[in-house]
């Protein structure tokens, strides 16, 4: 099943990948724009300052076709923004280091100044971020749409609902179960550490319901006069005797 099926249009990562895409191609595009407007030579390694930034032809060529392509791969869709970001990241950062050692040399045909390079290394790396945020982690939730996609599961909008909750709470449970093994062990994270004093108050509001409700639905007798404190109680329901028979109609029936 393609990836677009899990990530659809409207989902909160589709359009963070598609927006990161878009700005970024069109800073691209316009540093490639004026360097074009400008008519500088093709392979020169003396280049202009454009933006702050030094320039040749082949590097205003190159900005402007890999503007295009991040703008086109916005417009396509989340995945293929996605991964088409992700793959632009790694070649900025990669040329960032390379161009790094051909720095004043014969074979600097992108015309690289020390500002264009840490602007690469920069570049990449926010390129890379913004390429596999929400896809590469060992914390991704259970209905992440590419956990989903790796393992085979249809995607969120054709599960019913229940179900999704049902597996968002089995990912809460892990986690709470981590924090508690973490603090019986005695090293336990502060943010563990909340989340387990948030869970015992929980179960301990919850148990504090259950009393109150069980001496409602069972009625409160003389018999039944424990303590409100002792939250755990399990309070029985008394059992109901037949009516009696006036006294009178008893002595007739023994006279009988």
């Amino acid at each position: 099943m393609r990836m677009d099926r899990y990530l659809p249009p409207d989902h909160p990562l589709s359009r963070f990948y598609r927006v990161a895409a878009a700005i970024f191609g069109a800073f691209l595009l316009v540093f490639g724009a004026f360097g074009l407007a400008n008519r500088v030579p093709l392979f020169t390694t003396s280049g202009i300052d454009i933006i702050g930034l030094s320039s040749n032809g082949l590097l205003a060529l190159v900005s402007v076709v890999v503007g295009v392509l991040l703008i086109g791969a916005a417009a396509w869709g989340g995945p293929v923004a996605s991964t088409t970001t992700a793959a632009i990241g790694v070649l900025f950062f990669l040329s960032g280091l390379i161009n790094l050692g051909l720095l004043n040399t014969p074979w600097n045909v992108f015309a690289f100044k020390l500002p264009n390079v840490v602007f690469s290394l920069i570049a990449g790396m926010l390129l890379m971020f913004f390429g596999f945020y929400g896809r590469l982690s060992g914390g991704l939730p259970q209905d992440n749409p590419y956990v989903r996609y790796r393992h085979h599961e249809p995607p969120a909008q054709d599960v019913p609902e229940q179900r999704l909750a049902d597996e968002r709470r089995i990912a809460e449970l892990e986690q709470i179960c981590r924090a508690e093994v973490a603090v019986a062990e005695g090293h336990p994270t502060p943010e563990q550490h909340r989340l387990v004093q948030s869970e015992a108050y929980r179960h301990m509001q919850e148990e504090r319901r259950r009393a109150y409700q069980h001496y409602q639905d069972a009625g409160r007798t003389p018999e039944q006069q424990i303590s409100a404190q002792n939250l755990w109680a399990d309070f029985e329901v008394p059992e109901r005797r037949p009516p009696q028979r006036p006294t009178a109609e008893r002595q007739e029936g023994s006279e009988s």
